[in-house]
């Protein structure tokens, strides 16, 4: 299942059926679980720990050093669960002293050419479209869809089932359950089809919907909204996590969409 032609360390620790392809080269202190492929010229250094039955195309370049001026050599991993698609050309780099490790959970498709930098944590499930840049410290929930070519700044969270419009630029934290687009990046719905996909109820989804209303759609400052919804709307899930995901906000959450002068040409 190893070709000749690729080089693995003697100190990689490869399980049964990893299947590696020509012209990779597998540094030490790595580990693969059973099942996974690597595609020809891959790339994948110290401190990898790669998980069961994943597919890393060719050109995938995978624990690499941080892009971070403090980072000093440090010993710290990059993590990547069961289940996940890296496409062609992704960097994936490892952690720093601020969390020691770059996470990415289970299930996750990472496209082509893009880059998740020092110290993600990325949840499960989650779909990277092609040209996505994450910078450091940047946290994504699970089941995240971000379109293709944007770039998310670093610290920058954004909470489970949120898609991102493709060419988006993400400066601010994005709460759960919605859908974000525009220039500046706006809240611009719940995300409905998303949810529905993955099991949720009609209930459920209402019940989001009525509490953004009061985020978004009341003229309430985000102060006033977050306590209205608490006092007064139902418990759930759903709302409980909405409400601990803005107060948890470090940069603040995208704001809805005003019209402009240059939307009215």
């Amino acid at each position: 299942m190893i070709h000749p032609l690729a080089y693995i360390h003697p100190e990689a620790r490869l399980a049964e059926n990893v299947k590696v392809d020509p012209f990779t080269v597998i540094h030490g202190n790595v580990q693969i679980g059973e099942g996974t492929w690597i595609g020809s010229n891959v790339t994948i250094m110290e401190g990898t720990r790669i998980g069961k039955n994943c597919r890393i195309f060719p050109g995938a370049v995978i624990g690499g050093i941080p892009q971070d001026r403090k980072f000093n050599g440090e010993k710290t991993t990059v993590e990547i669960g069961d289940d996940c698609t890296i496409r062609e050309f992704v960097t994936i780099h490892r952690g720093t002293t601020d969390r020691y490790k770059t996470v990415v959970g289970n299930g996750c498709w990472i496209l082509a050419y893009s880059h998740i930098g020092h110290d993600c944590i990325i949840g499960n499930n989650v779909t990277l479209s092609n040209s996505c840049q994450i910078a450091g410290h940047v946290v994504l929930g699970d089941y995240v869809s971000i379109g293709g070519v944007c770039a998310v700044h670093q610290f920058v969270k954004i909470g489970e089932h949120a898609f991102i419009s493709g060419g988006s630029l993400v400066g601010k934290d994005v709460p759960p359950f919605i859908k974000a687009g525009r220039e500046p990046l706006s809240y611009a719905g719940v995300n409905s089809v998303g949810l529905k996909r993955r099991g949720f109820s009609n209930e459920q989804i209402n019940g989001i919907l009525d509490v953004y209303r009061y985020i978004y759609n009341k003229g309430l400052n985000t102060t006033q909204a977050l306590q209205f919804v608490e006092e007064e709307l139902p418990i759930s899930d759903e709302r409980d996590e909405i409400l601990t995901f803005i107060r948890d906000s470090g940069r603040g959450i995208i704001k809805r969409h005003s019209k402009t002068t240059a939307d009215e040409i």
